[in-house]
């Protein structure tokens, strides 16, 4: 329903971030153990400030895992370099991208 309600400018930004998701979510997909998805929110009005972003993985030990081998500092940097190949610039990453797991995820 809120895709009814969004601009042609939003649409295209949607568009961008989600094609610069899916492409850091293959990645980590073949590469990571444990990771399973990657998820956004954003308000248009205040974009890119307000885009906020989360690694989900499937159980606690997994996401412990990948913080420990540094995946979760590969997962960002695929992320924000297939952002900017969309032309969407994050300065900060880390203030971006946080990391969850399937089971606190409601």
């Amino acid at each position: 329903m809120a895709w009814l309600n969004m601009t042609k400018t939003d649409k295209k930004i949607e568009k961008s971030i989600r094609l610069a998701l899916t492409n850091a979510c293959e990645k980590a997909l073949e590469t990571i153990d444990g990771f399973k998805w990657i998820t956004h929110k954003v308000n248009y009005k205040n974009f890119p400030v307000s885009l906020s972003i989360t690694c989900v993985f499937d159980n606690p030990e997994s996401l412990v895992a990948a913080k420990a081998a540094d995946k979760d500092i590969q997962l960002k940097s695929w992320i924000q370099k297939e952002l900017a190949e969309q032309n969407i610039l994050i300065r900060n990453i880390n203030s971006v991208v946080s990391f969850d797991t399937e089971e606190f995820i409601h």
